[in-house]
């Protein structure tokens, strides 16, 4: 497994790997289907490969050896001066690649970059359920700094998420 920046060409790959990870897990952002559905175009997700491309944001994706994107990490950064100094990150790896330190070499690799661009925080959300995340997160240096309650509807019914972040 080789973890490394994204690329241009990286845009339609990716793509198929997050509608997949949507159906196979329900912590994410999609619902089974719901990405291809939504989704016209792929030119949102050029526009964040841009900018991780040209080093404003952070875009890592794990490939195996045969060239098939299995997890990727992307943090966006603020885009206003009293935030320019935040990121904001979203994780996705596929079932059958995790707990292999796939998450923990993103997190490893996101905190090198953050310091390198004078990233003082960064911060995500997360389902509280999503236990296994939740202990990446914390091993990671992450903090809960509070509860959304009832923040998304998960198979009909109000979920919470926390809200977790880490100060460099």
């Amino acid at each position: 497994m080789v973890i490394r920046p994204v690329r241009r060409q990286d845009a339609e790959p990716l793509f198929e790997m997050m509608c997949l990870l949507d159906e196979e897990t329900s912590f994410m952002m999609y619902e089974p289907g719901e990405r291809k559905e939504k989704t016209t175009d792929i030119s949102g997700l050029r526009s964040k490969i841009d900018a991780a491309v040209s080093g404003r944001d952070l875009l890592l994706v794990a490939e195996e050896c045969g060239g098939k994107i299995a997890g990727y990490i992307w943090a966006e950064r603020g885009r206003l001066n009293r935030i320019l100094h935040t990121a904001y990150i979203v994780v996705g790896i596929r079932e059958g690649y995790r707990r292999q330190g796939i998450g923990t070499e993103f997190f490893r690799q996101l905190e090198k970059w953050a310091r390198e661009n004078s990233v003082l925080r960064l911060e995500l959300t997360v389902e509280c359920a999503n236990t296994a995340a939740v202990h990446l997160y914390e091993k990671s240096g992450f903090a809960v700094e509070g509860k959304r309650i009832k923040s998304m509807k998960l198979n009909h019914e109000l979920v919470d998420e926390f809200y977790m972040a880490k100060i460099l």
